[in-house]
């Protein structure tokens, strides 16, 4: 998964209400969407290299499960998470999708909103570990030791605009929506208007002004905002 694509998601599900659903609301979220009705044409997606699988358990032909197993044994998809979307809830079926390499879980019915959280959750914990400094140009961030620098000298920035500034640097040149930038600088779990997004870019744009670096963080008008390294 590259750090300025969206990360590419195939769905496995062979009801097409629901399957579509899903597509749909990934889409929304910004995600590349793949799909398949059964394991045979999800192996034929997996040329296209995608970086999550939404894999239903009980599909035509062969079960989820097995399908699982078989990316298990291939060294080009076992480093592929895997959600299992199955209505079965019994512990022991759960432990053979573990078994078999699924990484989560979630029972039909779901809301998108648990949906979309689970996906995050499981492809953050798949990213690789984020550098602890990083370079761009003049600006200098360590994120271990909680330091910013500009052409070689000390800058502070509060903790919040520090957050938001690493994320920036660390995912350059894509958009990002308020609501993601609550999700990933804030938590998922904290619940703040997403209007404070503006106020700690306005104060991080101030911050870096008088350096020159306030060009880097663009607003893209009915989208979001991205940090760019082109100004």
């Amino acid at each position: 998964m590259s750090e300025t694509q969206p990360a590419k998601i195939l769905i496995v599900e062979d009801e097409t209400a629901i399957r579509e659903m899903i597509a749909f609301t990934l889409q929304q979220d910004g995600y590349t969407v793949l799909e398949a009705a059964d394991t045979r044409e999800a192996a034929a997606q997996m040329a296209g290299k995608p970086d999550l699988i939404l894999l239903d358990w009980m599909l035509p032909g062969l079960s989820g499960v097995e399908f699982a197993r078989r990316l298990q044994r291939d060294e080009e998809s076992r480093n592929i998470p895997i959600i299992m979307l199955t209505a079965r809830g019994e512990e022991e079926s759960k432990l053979k999708g573990f078994e078999a390499g699924v990484d989560d879980y979630v029972t039909k019915p779901f809301s998108t909103q648990e949906l979309l959280a689970r996906i995050r959750a499981v492809l953050r914990r798949a990213r690789p570990p984020e550098p602890e400094v990083v370079k761009i140009d003049g600006l200098e961030l360590d994120k271990a030791g909680h330091r910013l620098r500009v052409h070689g000298k000390p800058l502070d920035l509060g903790p919040t605009e520090f957050r938001l500034l690493n994320f920036f640097m660390t995912h350059p040149e894509r958009v990002y929506s308020r609501d993601q930038l609550l999700d990933q600088v804030w938590g998922e779990n904290v619940y703040i208007e997403d209007r404070t997004v503006d106020v700690h870019i306005r104060r991080l744009r101030k911050a870096l002004a008088p350096y020159g670096f306030d060009r880097h963080v663009q607003t893209v008008r009915g989208a979001g905002y991205r940090f760019s390294r082109q100004v």
